[in-house]
């Protein structure tokens, strides 16, 4: 069975560890890149088919961009090409020839592209060069694309899901006639995010805005979801960005508004990506393994057969037809694993890795008695239940878990958000406990960098919901008028 290194001994590992064992991902042939394995993909569709079903709920529509942008185009936004540049992979020939020496191919030096293209490290430049011959008019506006697709970004030190040379994310892109309504839009999509996160991945967040030195490439404001992983670090889990004119004065995107004048489109640009595989795993999961939240399970429940012989098995069979076709009823997924490869032992302990909900047992006893065994994952307890009511009896529990999940993870934030007030108790707290610290920031990007240096926290977010009051920098010891969360970060 498999081997999971414990988080206490070595919560690095013991991540590595999961996401192999689980069967989630592995790491391909190329390097930095990974191969995300069925069970893992399934996990990252019911993220997809959630998300994008938000997105449509909030007028957004999904369209596809080219995986190639031209190096001009990374030229024209300076602040954005200045972020990226030391990330992008580039595209210099068009075609491979026979090596004359029969050693496999080479590339043809005859087949040099006039302008090297970039493998998209996200997507404005070209997106934005696109709405240009689409916006004429303030009656064009708003357009509100989203996409779904692969990013590169040529990472050097890599992790599964956290950070890899490629991943697979959506960006979202639009263009607005009016600043307010921009902001509004980068507002309403990391609202969106934080839902999504705490209803269905049953992560707490804290939402809030981005220093400067942390804020996208060419954004004016960068909003984010920070999200507080077992091991007491941050992990940013999606961004939204309020990009003003920058891009549209870039690419020279004009609208005549309805005073008939000409105007540069104000923007936004949102994303999430498979990085939120990494923290539906950190922030549940335990040294058994996956502790998958109900509504994204790819299936909710199990059912394990108990039987020496195939009369016993056939008995147990039209007990569990009933059980699913009640259960498939009130849109519960759910597995009847009557393979013979393996023990019921081996299923149970599979099942517990693969973070499965809720599994059923049953044996002939149990058709005798009509009862059934179910076990929780989330506490790993078990429970003799009824057969007459089980379908109501498992579709509450359900619930229950998906609550108890957040609420476990709700309290552990809290019990690791520490206000701090001096820079002592910052490198005290840090050191000893972790996780969140609430402290005044003098606002400087030297005071910033100079706290990282020392102890490689980092300003995680200006919280939406941060009070005014009158403090000191715990650093500098000048005046601020609110507290910010630092934390150290994946």
């Amino acid at each position: 069975m498999a081997k999971i290194t414990s988080r206490e001994k070595d919560y690095s590992q013991w991540y590595v560890d999961l996401v192999k064992e689980a069967g989630l991902a592995e790491n391909s042939a190329v390097r930095g890149c990974m191969v995300i394995k069925p069970y893992g993909y399934a996990i990252w569709e019911k993220m997809q088919a959630q998300l994008d079903k938000m997105f449509k709920e909030t007028g957004h529509e999904n369209a596809y961009f080219p995986l190639f942008i031209p190096k001009s185009y990374l030229s024209k936004e300076a602040d954005h090409v200045e972020g990226f540049a030391k990330e992008c992979a580039v595209v210099t020939h068009y075609r491979l020839k026979n090596d004359p020496d029969g050693k496999g191919v080479v590339v043809d030096p005859d087949a040099r592209l006039e302008e090297e293209l970039i493998v998209r490290p996200t997507s404005e430049t070209i997106i934005w060069n696109t709405y240009k011959g689409w916006i004429q008019s303030y009656r064009d506006l708003p357009i509100k694309c989203n996409q779904w697709a692969n990013v590169v970004r040529w990472e050097m030190r890599t992790r599964l899901f956290l950070r890899t040379a490629e991943f697979l994310w959506q960006e979202g892109h639009t263009a607005h006639a009016t600043k307010q309504e921009a902001i509004d839009e980068t507002v309403q999509m990391i609202n969106v995010y934080g839902e999504f996160a705490e209803k269905y991945m049953a992560v707490p967040v804290v939402k809030g805005v981005k220093s400067a030195s942390e804020r996208f490439a060419g954004a004016l404001d960068t909003y984010t979801i920070e999200a507080l992983m077992q091991d007491g670090k941050a992990l940013q889990s999606g961004t939204s960005h309020f990009l003003g004119q920058n891009f549209a004065k870039a690419f020279d995107v004009q609208f005549a508004n309805k005073e008939g004048k000409l105007d540069y489109v104000w923007a936004s640009s949102w994303g999430v990506s498979t990085r939120l595989m990494g923290a539906l795993i950190m922030a549940h999961s335990d040294d058994h393994g996956l502790v998958l939240p109900p509504k994204l399970a790819p299936y909710q429940v199990v059912i394990v057969p108990i039987y020496r012989n195939e009369e016993q098995l056939a008995a147990v069979r039209e007990k569990v037809d009933v059980i699913m076709e009640k259960l498939r009823a009130k849109g519960i997924s759910v597995r009847f694993d009557d393979s013979d490869a393996k023990k019921p032992g081996w299923k149970f302990a599979e099942y517990e890795l693969k973070g499965v909900p809720v599994r059923l047992g049953m044996g002939p006893r149990d058709c005798e008695n009509g009862t059934v065994e179910v076990a929780r994952r989330d506490t790993l307890t078990k429970e003799v239940v009824e057969l007459d009511g089980v379908d109501a009896y498992i579709e509450d529990l359900l619930e229950k878990i998906q609550d108890n999940i957040f609420q476990k993870a709700l309290d552990f934030r809290a019990e690791k958000t520490t206000e701090v007030n001096s820079w002592e108790e910052f490198k005290t707290v840090l050191e000893e406990k972790g996780g969140f610290l609430s402290a005044h920031w003098d606002g400087t990007e030297e005071t910033e960098e100079a706290i990282k240096n020392e102890t490689k926290a980092t300003v995680r977010c200006i919280p939406l919901d941060a009070k005014e009051e009158e403090g000191v920098c715990v650093y500098s010891g000048k005046p601020s008028t609110k507290r910010v969360l630092f934390a150290k970060a994946y």
